[in-house]
């Protein structure tokens, strides 16, 4: 694929972090605010992930609780044992954990940074820096 004006090349190597779990007990999975298209091109690139859907797809998007309902579908677990990671404390971290899942605030990207110590991410279950930390964190075992 070439790069052009109006399009950006997207990169097959994979994502630092991003990895399909091999120990039978966990998935990896994409679901986010995306148009339909995206999800195709994310299916495409074959990444190390479980399954891929999102708001377009969906035909809802975050932070309506109707789409973390989807996600808890989509997963086929218990709210409890999910592990929803965002940047966005309004649109990931408090709907994840109104949902009943648990919640992982990842600094990154402008609204990582900006909204890091805000009052909304304290109710995180976890914050990190980096999706790679996210290997070292799990949901309760039931």
């Amino acid at each position: 694929m070439t790069a052009s004006a109006s399009r950006r090349k997207i990169s097959t190597r994979r994502p630092a972090g991003v990895h399909r779990a091999e120990d039978g007990r966990h998935q990896v999975l994409i679901a986010g605010n995306q148009t339909a298209r995206v999800a195709e091109l994310l299916g495409a690139l074959d990444l190390p992930v479980d399954g891929i859907a999102t708001s377009g797809q969906w035909g809802v998007a975050k932070p309506d609780p109707a789409f973390f309902a989807r996600l808890i579908e989509f997963a086929g677990a218990p709210p409890d044992q999910i592990v929803y990671v965002g940047d966005h404390p309004s649109n990931d971290v408090t709907p994840a954990k109104a949902a009943g899942l648990r919640a992982a605030h990842v600094r990154r990207g402008p609204w990582g940074h900006l909204w890091a110590d805000g009052r909304e991410v304290a109710a995180a279950d976890w914050r990190v820096s980096s999706l790679t930390e996210l290997a070292g964190i799990s949901a309760p075992e039931v």
